[in-house]
């Protein structure tokens, strides 16, 4: 047996893209599957999905900007399947303008989503990881927490900022407690990400980005491998840059 099965796992904003991509991928492993994220068809269809494929899972709609709901769905998932032995950090929101543009809108959902709803959902996880001196948490950041791209500012600044957590994170519990904290980082994934660019200019931009857009089932690959190790290893960072 590998080191997935059985794995209490939630996965935030599931429901598409890399979320989704990582839920089967993670699934088909053996782990039990936890589904966060707000559109409720999308959830039932999934863990269908799952389900008929021979996994496990179960999901609640959540919204990673409320700490409460975040506690629920822990709750949801040690009630349905036990203790939560892994996170998968994910709901994140990629909105493009020019400083300029001062999208000041666009900027508060992306702090919203990027930054507080990572915060809430180790808060969420960690008390019950640190008893049991056991878990891992796996971030979602991105290259754009490397290195910033054109228009993309804040964003890049959210993946900074997930980037400096992981690696404090990774300092504190990580070492001694029996914590693994991953992280992986992306170049452009293919999720539809650009038709929510609601600034023009931006939009425009982000339609360019996307065409060498990576399949997300190939960060869930990269996911499945961060998280698939003894306990003894911890895979720091995945970068995954497209080859086109």
């Amino acid at each position: 047996m590998g080191n997935l099965t059985n794995a209490v796992t939630i996965v935030t904003s599931a429901s598409s893209g890399i979320g989704a991509a990582t839920a089967k991928r993670l699934a088909a492993s053996g782990a039990r599957i936890v589904l966060a994220a707000r559109n409720e068809d999308k959830l039932k269809g999934l863990v269908s999905d799952i389900t008929e494929a021979g996994g496990t899972a179960t999901h609640r709609v959540t919204d990673v900007t409320d700490p409460d709901d975040l506690k629920a769905l822990v709750g949801l998932a040690e009630e349905t399947y036990g203790p939560v032995d892994i996170l998968v950090n994910n709901a994140g929101l990629m909105l493009f303008s020019k400083w300029e543009d001062t999208a000041v809108g666009d900027w508060d959902r992306m702090i919203d989503t990027n930054l507080r709803g990572y915060l809430h959902a180790i808060a969420a996880v960690l008390p019950s990881m640190l008893e049991r001196k056991s878990g891992r948490i796996l971030n979602m950041s991105s290259v754009a927490g490397i290195h910033v791209g054109d228009g993309a500012g804040v964003y890049g600044a959210t993946k900074f900022f997930i980037r400096g957590i992981t690696e404090s994170l990774r300092q504190e519990v990580g070492v001694g407690s029996g914590i693994q904290v991953s992280m992986v980082s992306p170049g452009v994934i293919d999720t539809g990400w650009a038709d929510k660019v609601s600034d023009a200019e931006g939009r425009k931009a982000a339609n360019e980005l996307n065409k060498g857009a990576i399949p997300p089932e190939d960060i869930a690959d990269a996911v499945a491998y961060a998280l698939d190790q003894p306990t003894s290893i911890t895979v720091n960072d995945v970068v995954i840059h497209p080859t086109n």
